[in-house]
């Protein structure tokens, strides 16, 4: 067994990927700067979380080999040290690659429902007994850790990020895969720290659809024209296999599934969850697993951790918690809600976090995504602005970008709580959208 240090290693598929190397067997050590929850506790729990800081002296000849993660930046002194003394260097997704190469690689990517889809297929091949091998980016119920890597496992399921692999190698991650079979929820630009185009970042999928394997396919949603576009414009041996959101209709607190083999009550609901459960299905099949067993192992799936996850009820109120902060996701999350409770009062708090959405020249992609809610809040800290160099924000700018003058602005986290106790009293229902944690305040 070998000797692994990750640097980053607090990352939500990093810290999954030291478990499991360190279940193999291997000696795993790590560092980061910054730790936060689940990922603090679940390396604690294993006897791998290490003192915050980058400590280059533990960096030694006696090291295999460093995964470096994509939050380290490229002056880290850990790197530095790693480089001069000419260790083994490697992304996590080249690293993947490498222990997948003899597997059937099944790549879920999409600027949104990645994590859902892919967790939908995981659930189902549990369900009906079959071993696969993965890579999510959330936590989901019956899995101890979110990265599998048995060697004598004949299929992986990756979820596909555009993101950059490392502070070395800016290219996405999914560009390392080389898919066998690929799927694509649809294309809406984001990242725009690392994309400062539309155009630039269609480009990377286009790039993706280059990289499936000769006789590959492509499972595609039909009802993005642009991603339809750019298939149409492909060329090459691959095999495409389009999908389009199936029927249902309210069914309790999820929905029933409209399909040849009757009514499927689900756990779930709204159109984007639907949408993305048409693709999981067809992954499936290709893995193996006829319709009718799809669906009576996916009634019992419940959601990935933060999508459109229900975390607690008061005698007025239903909260929601969702990983929502693109766009595109923000409007189909609020959406979803809407349809789903429409004779109570929708109350949708968005925080604003991620380079891209606090760019002004990116914030008017955010038009009309809020939208549906009844009372809409955003929020977002002024430091975490001025740590990633951006111009100051203020709520007559918000309010213009999102096209709503009644938008409610809360910069100061520990406000939150109150803002939105004003509602408990009503018969509501509260929709949290972070990729971060609302400044670490209770909110329900």
């Amino acid at each position: 067994m070998a000797r692994i240090h990750l640097i980053a290693i607090g990352g939500s598929a990093m810290h999954n990927l030291a478990l499991e190397l360190q279940a193999q067997g291997n000696a795993v050590s790590g560092s980061d700067d910054h730790f936060f929850e689940p990922s603090k506790g679940r390396l604690q729990a294993a006897s791998l979380l290490p003192d915050e800081g980058w400590f280059p002296e533990r960096i030694t000849n006696d090291i295999d080999l460093i995964i470096l993660g994509m939050h380290a930046q490229k002056d880290n002194p850990e790197l530095a040290r790693a480089q001069t003394m000419g260790l083994v260097i490697m992304s996590y997704p080249e690293y993947l690659y490498e222990q997948s190469k003899d597997c059937t690689r099944v790549v879920i990517a999409g600027s949104h429902g990645k994590t859902s889809i892919t967790s939908m297929v995981l659930h189902v091949m549990q369900q009906v007994g079959q071993s696969v091998n993965y890579l999510v980016g959330a936590q989901i119920d019956g899995f101890e850790r979110m990265v599998r890597l048995d060697p004598d496992v004949d299929f992986i399921v990756i979820e596909g990020d555009e993101y950059g692999s490392s502070p070395l190698d800016p290219r996405p991650k999914f560009l390392w895969y080389k898919p066998h079979i690929a799927l694509i929820s649809g294309v809406a630009w984001d990242h725009a720290n690392i994309f400062p185009s539309q155009e630039e970042y269609r480009a990377q999928f286009a790039h993706f659809i280059q990289t499936i394997e000769d006789s590959g396919t492509l499972v595609h949603c039909s009802e993005d024209a642009e991603l339809e576009a750019m298939i149409s414009q492909q060329e090459g041996s691959i095999r495409t296999v389009p999908y389009t959101t199936p029927e249902a209709r309210p069914f309790q607190e999820g929905c029933l599934l409209l399909t040849p083999e009757g009514e499927v009550p689900l756990k779930i609901f709204g159109g984007h969850n639907l949408q993305n459960l048409e693709g999981a299905r067809l992954i499936c099949n290709r893995l193996g697993v006829m319709d009718d067993e799809f669906y009576e192992a996916i009634t019992s799936f419940a959601g990935a951790s933060k999508r459109l996850e229900r975390v607690a009820e008061s005698e007025n109120g239903l909260y929601f918690r969702d990983f929502a902060h693109a766009p595109s996701k923000v409007r189909a999350t609020v959406q979803a809600v809407r349809e789903q409770f429409p004779d109570r009062r929708l109350i949708a708090l968005l925080e604003l976090h991620t380079y891209s959405s606090l760019n002004p020249d990116f914030l008017p992609q955010y038009a009309g995504s809020l939208d549906a809610a009844d009372q809409a809040m955003v929020t977002f800290d002024p430091e975490v602005v001025r740590q990633k160099r951006l111009p100051e924000l203020d709520a007559q700018m918000l309010a213009a970008h999102f096209q709503r003058e009644d938008l409610q602005v809360i910069t100061q986290g520990d406000r939150l709580p109150g803002a939105l106790e004003k509602h408990s009293h009503e018969k509501a229902v509260f929709l949290l959208m972070s990729s971060a944690d609302f400044a670490g305040q209770k909110l329900c």
